[in-house]
């Protein structure tokens, strides 16, 4: 049976964006949207549990395409546990549908926007906060640096520019709330928006003096 407890396996315990209790969060956030939204318990469930199984790392090398490694070893671990093909397709979607980024298929079942929202939370208020700067660790990157003009207008950085968690709060972070799909996440992410927005604001005031 699969469970958080089964699911641990897959994922470092120490890894401050990726890990076991990122899982942990977002299982237990997708299971209060699916019960808001009446979603299917056991895909989701299984979708969260699964859904970042394989090269979410940042310095794994797979980290742009692990949303279809995942979903691969979502279909071999669902197989075994004696799932039947629909279900198991149900939950592969989800996990490919999950990504912020890239040309991948979007959400179209109320279990994959569930999975997506829920994930998605867990960039926002002060966990996000504490993942976005992890991140940035991880990569050998500043927490902050100034964004150039080119990046402020285009998100394109300019030659050697790094990708601050700051440069990454302007490009991705500062947009969640408005690409979230169910009505639950939604009432969620306003209170998490404003204070990963409110710390962002008092990072620069103090870089700058001005606080």
């Amino acid at each position: 049976m699969i469970n958080l407890e089964n699911a641990r396996a897959w994922y470092p315990e120490k890894d401050p964006v990726h890990g076991f209790d990122h899982i942990e969060r977002v299982y237990r956030m997708a299971d209060r949207l699916a019960r808001a939204e009446g979603a299917d318990l056991s895909i989701v469930h299984a979708a969260a549990l699964l859904h970042d199984s394989q090269g979410s790392d940042p310095n794994s090398g797979e980290r742009l395409s692990h949303h279809l490694a995942s979903a691969l070893f979502a279909e071999t671990v669902l197989k075994e546990e004696g799932w039947n093909q629909t279900d198991i397709e149900a939950v592969q979607h989800c996990i490919r549908a999950h990504r912020f980024r890239g040309d991948n298929e979007g959400p179209q079942t109320i279990e994959a926007k569930v999975l997506f929202d829920a994930d998605k939370l867990d960039v926002l208020g002060a966990i996000g906060v504490a993942r976005t700067i992890g991140y940035a660790v991880q990569a050998g990157q500043p927490i902050y640096s100034q964004p150039s003009p080119q990046f402020k207008e285009t998100g394109q950085k300019e030659k050697n520019e790094p990708h601050s968690s700051y440069h990454e709060f302007l490009f991705k972070l500062r947009k969640v709330k408005e690409r979230l799909f169910t009505d639950t996440a939604k009432k969620i992410a306003e209170q998490r928006h404003a204070f990963l927005s409110a710390y962002y604001d008092q990072l620069i005031g103090e870089i700058q003096a001005e606080r």
